[in-house]
């Protein structure tokens, strides 16, 4: 009888061999979680399609912050829903925002704690897309103004940066906006502010609850002539190396779990810090997954983190960083 010559399950036969051999590893220090904030008071609403995540208003976000940094938590992206939405999203660089507002509060209460503002236009704007839009007059055709959208993400980069937020994070896809970020933080005395860049953005329909959360699905058309097509993987190495040249501190890849070639892409390809963002839909799929008792929500949900840090990712912004944070506390 012939045996194997090669008997790879040795290294598998005892769970602290399998931990010793283990290639890729998941921290609580990878994890960053999404908050939503908005206007009002005594505010803590369940985002219908996202079981388990919040709007809060101003005042119960304490509550929310101290669980966070009992978890161990570091890293918060902070998304605003406003009281007042106008064409040109003028909420998003008014110095008393929401976000603006949020941030501030946040560093009174936890200055340690690392505040990521997301920077874009759609939460704000009557129209729900990330930029100035132009009707044409004779055609009724509306157009993305670009280089008139980089003005106003500018000033709300600085506007935010003012507030107190430790690292800009640029998702409106715009030609040109780390460029022009980068630029008006240092020219604002914010040179040593990160940009997060959202590089490699796809038209994704895994956004779909998020929209329900940030209040910003467009008005009309879609995203597609910003946000990059889902069947391209070389233009995705353009839009990273753009970024890269511009002064991007990180790189991220959105949405994640149907992208991970494309996050091994930009692993293989750039040094920068690599994010991969659990995007709403992904969240979503698992959760309604796991209510119907069809998969096991902690055995899955660790399995796709383990996934994103394997195909190259650093760092993983997730709307289950709390549960993944509690999971990695019971493990030790």
């Amino acid at each position: 009888m012939g045996f194997p010559m090669v008997r790879n399950r040795r290294l598998r036969g005892s769970k602290a061999l399998r931990n010793l051999v283990r290639e890729t590893t998941l921290s609580v220090h990878d994890l960053i979680y999404p908050i939503f904030v908005t206007h009002g008071s005594q505010i803590k609403e369940e985002i219908s399609s996202m079981p388990g995540v919040y709007h809060f208003s101003l005042d119960t976000l304490e509550q929310e912050l101290k669980e966070i940094t009992s978890l161990g938590i570091e890293a918060i992206m902070l998304f605003g829903v406003p009281e007042h939405k106008d064409a040109h999203g003028s909420s998003a660089y008014d110095d008393n925002g929401i976000v603006q507002q949020a941030t501030r509060r946040i560093k009174e209460l936890h200055p340690d704690l690392l505040v990521m503002a997301d920077n874009c236009l759609c939460q704000f704007t009557d129209h729900g897309h990330c930029g100035v839009v132009h009707v044409d007059e004779k055609t009724q055709c509306a157009e993305i103004l670009n280089d008139e959208s980089l003005e106003l993400l500018v000033r709300t980069a600085v506007s935010q940066a003012k507030a107190g937020a430790d690292v800009i994070a640029p998702s409106n896809m715009m030609d040109g906006f780390v460029a022009a970020i980068r630029q008006g933080l240092d020219e604002a005395g914010f040179e040593n502010v990160p940009i997060m860049s959202y590089s490699v953005k796809y038209a994704s329909a895994y956004y779909g609850p998020f929209r329900e959360a940030a209040h910003s699905a467009p008005q009309f058309g879609d995203r597609k002539t910003y946000q990059m097509d889902p069947g391209n993987a070389r233009e995705a190495l353009r839009e990273a190396e753009s970024d890269v040249l511009e002064g991007a501190d990180f790189l991220m890849v959105k949405p994640a779990m149907a992208y991970m070639d494309i996050i091994r892409t930009l692993r293989d390809q750039f040094e920068l810090p690599l994010v991969a963002y659990n995007v709403s839909g992904e969240y979503s799929l698992i959760k309604a997954a796991a209510q119907q008792g069809w998969v096991d929500e902690r055995s899955i949900v660790m399995e796709t983190m383990i996934g994103f840090k394997r195909a190259g990712a650093d760092l993983i912004i997730t709307y289950f960083a709390k549960d993944v944070a509690q999971w990695l506390k019971e493990q030790q």
